[in-house]
């Protein structure tokens, strides 16, 4: 006779596995379409296909130690993030104060992502510890890296850091993730929302003087530049990274890195609206994993807030075009899915 309790667990079971199998299915259709967006075209999909190598690799190996090492992965990755961040090759040293966002020639956003990161892997560390103070400490050192952000000149990084520290801290008595989950989307959502309505000049005078400001205004003209590429090709794009050859802006800019600094308005110019689809669809399945996940929520919310915030991030800058902010960002989602081995 079946054990009443085992019934839950089988159904989560096979729901966890139906995600993994949704991110393989994505995964390999991100990689297909850069090939198909490439074929025939001056076009360089090595990035993206490297992005997606990253994804997978650091997803795998999420999952592998965090089932070995529940506590010991998320306190690791931390460390590395912090580690990368200060001494990485993009790593960002810069006056407290001396920017806002990423100017088109900084490499702050990685510096931002990969801190927000660390916080995020930090408090995950926190709640898969049974130790108190063990606990105590991590979230010391989660708050200690929030301030780290700040005083390396990462404004943006601190405040998203921050946020998801806080968000960790608030989720501790929560115990159903579907809400939740649901309004980290929502906000991510909305940010890049933000993103193409600045690009097309939808929002209302005073607002967009507003963000210009804090965006600066060759950002915002390389999301122009990105929207009127989307409109001129948008189903197939312009061909993997080609923007910076196609921008105006770019090429009036010294020192340009020739990216929009927007991963889905890039992912829009580039691949067509497929491709912005299947960025959405990358992120959908993420936090389709963790709503599976059978660690604890408070584990699983606060990876989907780093993972969101992360979202945010590379909405306004150019996280995601890092190799390793994309297999850092798998790697925590790794963690917060993993399941413990059964023990006969």
């Amino acid at each position: 006779m079946t054990s009443p309790v085992l019934v839950p667990c089988a159904v989560r079971q096979q729901e966890s596995n139906a995600a993994d199998i949704a991110g393989v299915l994505i995964l390999g259709a991100c990689a297909g379409w850069a090939l198909v967006t490439a074929a025939g075209r001056d076009a360089r999909p090595e990035g993206l296909l490297l992005a997606v190598l990253a994804v997978g690799a650091g997803y795998a190996t999420g999952r592998i130690a965090g089932s070995l090492l529940p506590v010991g992965a998320a306190a690791g990755a931390a460390v590395f993030g912090v580690f990368l961040a200060l001494f990485g090759p993009t790593s960002t040293r810069m006056v407290a104060g001396s920017i806002q966002f990423a100017g088109p020639e900084g490499r702050s956003g990685v510096t931002a992502a990969l801190l927000t990161l660390a916080v995020g892997a930090a408090c995950c560390a926190a709640w898969a510890t049974p130790v108190h103070a063990l606990r105590v400490t991590l979230r010391l050192g989660a708050a200690g890296i929030v301030v780290l952000a700040l005083l390396i000149g990462t404004p943006v990084g601190f405040a998203a850091g921050l946020a998801v520290l806080l968000w960790s801290l608030a989720v501790g008595r929560v115990r159903r993730r579907r809400v939740p989950l649901a309004a980290l989307a929502l906000a991510a959502t909305t940010v890049t929302g933000v993103t193409f309505a600045v690009a097309a000049d939808a929002l209302p005078h005073p607002v967009t003087t507003a963000l210009e400001s804090r965006l600066t205004e060759h950002r915002t003209e390389l999301w122009e530049d990105a929207l009127r590429l989307v409109r001129e090709k948008p189903l197939t794009g312009t061909g993997p990274d080609t923007f910076g050859e196609l921008s105006p802006t770019t090429h009036r800019a010294a020192g340009a890195d020739g990216k929009p600094h927007s991963a889905p308005l890039q992912l829009a110019a580039e691949q067509g609206v497929v491709g912005l689809m299947l960025l959405a669809a990358a992120y959908v399945w993420l936090m389709a994993a963790l709503r599976e996940s059978p660690r604890g929520t408070p584990v699983v919310l606060t990876a989907a807030a780093a993972l969101s915030a992360l979202a945010a991030l590379s909405s306004i800058g150019n996280a995601l075009s890092f190799t390793q902010v994309t297999a850092g960002a798998a790697l925590l989602a790794g963690t917060a899915t993993a399941r413990r081995p059964v023990v006969e």
